[in-house]
């Protein structure tokens, strides 16, 4: 006698292709690549590099637009940078893509000394930030800003839609120094459109006011702080949402006037709480001497699981639902 059982779906990723965009939702295709072609048409110096991962940083959108203008390096990261520096000293206005985990690990030395040293406009584009792939901690970039924070002149953008990418590309290529822009591609998330919103680099923004919980958040995180502000209502937690998109140099002034209050402060980011925006904010925080607690919600200190996206951000807490519980608990 034989028995039959039904497997359950396997929830299913890709480390090209992932996206953290919910089913259904308002999202654009390749909102970096239309950009830098937008930023391209109105000024001639800007031209565009990539490490052999065009079609995965969405800078083949640039290439096919401007294939004079456009420069595959090959799989040499070190070069990629050197090249784009040598670029920037002729007068060039160069974005540079690779994957976060090869700028950050693989060619450090290169974007330090070539580039930010000498305090040259480039911009680098850095694919698949903290934990928007399933592939593991080969391609997850979860220490990314933890590595750049240090570097003197780096300027440090952790956008958090389309409209975040849309905009800030021509404000990176015409800002003096060296950038560093954690990349959301393919079909990215449409959020902030829905408020009164505009990016300005160097700036946070408060997006909805609260009285009980104020959220400080960057990248892919603030939309979900959006989300569990809009959950927690249903359980009567009125929820302010910061929005801090350029994680350097740091707009303290916004952020701790927001944490100037007797409302539970909760930071929130696609990156480990080591080193990034949850050490930022308390850094401020002591230094201004406010006293003031802190509960992170980030990536721990461990290297991740690979898996599907949707488990995986279950897993480590930046799930609306691990979000909204965190809140509830901390507030007993």
């Amino acid at each position: 006698m034989s028995t039959t059982t039904t497997a359950k779906p396997k929830l299913k990723t890709s480390a090209m292709i992932a996206s953290f965009a919910d089913p259904g939702q308002k999202t654009m295709s390749a909102p970096f690549g239309h950009a830098l072609v937008a930023a391209a048409e109105a000024n001639p110096r800007i031209v565009g590099l990539t490490a052999d991962l065009g079609k995965y940083t969405d800078m083949h959108i640039f290439a096919k637009a401007f294939p004079e203008r456009f420069f595959q390096m090959g799989m040499a990261e070190q070069l990629l940078f050197g090249a784009a520096a040598g670029m920037a000293e002729t007068g060039l206005v160069p974005f540079a893509s690779t994957y976060s985990v090869f700028a950050a690990r693989r060619a450090y030395d290169f974007l330090c000394l070539d580039i930010a040293e000498p305090n040259l406009n480039v911009n680098i584009v850095g694919g698949l930030p903290g934990l928007t792939t399933g592939y593991g901690p080969s391609h997850q970039a979860t220490e990314d800003m933890a590595i750049f924070r240090g570097m003197p002149n780096l300027t440090i953008v952790d956008p958090c839609d389309s409209v975040d990418i849309e905009q800030a590309v021509p404000q990176l290529a015409a800002s003096d120094g060296p950038t560093y822009l954690r990349l959301l591609r393919g079909n990215v998330p449409t959020v902030l459109d829905e408020y009164d919103y505009k990016f300005e680099l160097g700036k946070a923004k408060v997006l909805r006011g609260g009285n009980d919980v104020v959220f400080v958040s960057s990248g892919l995180m603030t939309m979900r702080a959006l989300q569990a502000a809009d959950a927690l209502a249903k359980h009567n937690v009125d929820v302010a949402v910061v929005h801090t998109p350029t994680i350097k140099p740091f707009d303290s002034a916004t952020v701790l006037k927001e944490l100037n209050t007797d409302r539970l402060a909760v930071t929130l980011e696609n990156h480990t709480v080591v080193g990034g925006l949850f050490e930022t904010v308390a850094s401020a925080v002591v230094t201004a001497g406010l006293g003031k607690r802190v509960v992170p919600i980030g990536l721990p200190d461990q290297f991740l699981d690979a898996g599907a996206l949707p488990t995986l951000h279950e897993r480590y807490g930046l799930s609306v639902d691990r979000i909204v519980a965190k809140v509830l608990s901390e507030l007993g």
